[in-house]
């Protein structure tokens, strides 16, 4: 299946380099400072970032392609563990980063992000952390409520659940968590199926959702580190979002009390996607945050 002309103008705008052994696609865009290392989710792409980065043009900016996902390399037989995903993070940070960096992550990417975040308590990062934005991920996995289609994949079927899927299915199952306010567009629809079907991709939907294990496996670690880590944090939240449902949400609030949030009431699960200037815009809010308590209600 062929890129759609809008994901052939984004896969121009950035590069491929080799990284960790594999071949990764990225973004790096120079400006001021601090940074932004934007980590993407599951099933997509930083193909999400491009609005934002739209919003945000002045600043300097890293995004990628996590391994298995949109444009970077695809293999049959990689063990695709967040860890190793955190290490993909890293390297290329040290790599194209010269300054510190706002860490700004959604979905499964908060999970590297968290990741990132307890080796930067332990001293073992090497590029600097000058805070972090989360949102709408499943870190309290035991309170998401997972799609269908995860289900499928994440089940004793899932290797025959990949290679059934179909565009139809993808779709369906991809607009159902976006909010009704700001449906999935069809050519939104298209984008993220191209990507997700570039190399086989949607072959190895089984392999890729094992990230849902590691967050029960590595639940302390990274839960200790956001409530422990002394730089600021912050989260945003698409409140309609039905699978990092607000629940989580409350459980954050729980381990970072003093963490500024920013509630978006019409937003569902991809909010850089249905509402990017209130993204942008929370993204500077958190770049000239010195660590103080607020909360932002989103109108």
């Amino acid at each position: 299946m062929a890129l759609t002309p809008r994901v052939e103008a984004w896969r121009a705008r950035g590069e491929q380099t080799s990284a960790l052994g594999h071949q990764i696609q990225f973004l790096h865009r120079p400006g001021g400072g601090p940074a932004l290392l934007l980590l993407h989710g599951f099933p997509s792409s930083s193909y999400d970032w491009r609005h934002v980065l739209d919003a945000q043009s002045e600043r300097e900016a890293l995004c990628f392609d996590f391994l298995g996902f949109g444009l970077s390399e695809k293999p049959r037989d990689h063990d695709y563990s967040l860890l190793w995903q955190a290490d993909l993070a890293a390297d290329l940070a040290k790599r194209c980063l010269g300054r510190p960096c706002l860490l700004v992550a959604h979905d499964m990417g908060t999970s590297v992000a968290t990741e990132l975040i307890a080796r930067d308590i332990e001293g073992r990062l090497d590029f600097e952390l000058a805070g972090a934005l989360l949102f709408n991920g499943s870190i309290f996995q035991e309170r998401a409520q997972l799609t269908l289609g995860q289900r499928l994949l994440h089940s004793p079927i899932g290797p025959l659940a990949a290679r059934l899927s179909s565009e139809r299915f993808f779709h369906r199952q991809f607009a159902s968590i976006f909010s009704p306010d700001h449906p999935l567009e069809p050519e939104e629809a298209a984008d993220q199926w191209a990507l997700l079907r570039y190399n086989a991709g949607q072959r190895i939907g089984h392999r890729l959702v094992r990230y849902i294990d590691e967050r029960k496996r590595h639940r302390e670690r990274w839960h200790g580190a956001l409530r422990a880590w002394p730089k600021p944090l912050s989260f945003l939240w698409g409140m309609r979002d039905p699978v990092a449902v607000p629940a989580i949400l409350d459980g954050l609030r729980e381990l970072r009390p003093a963490a500024p949030v920013t509630e978006l009431a019409d937003v569902g699960h991809y909010a850089q996607i249905e509402a990017p200037e209130r993204v942008a815009a929370a993204v500077g809010r958190a770049l000239e945050m010195d660590g103080s308590a607020g909360v932002e209600l989103g109108e």
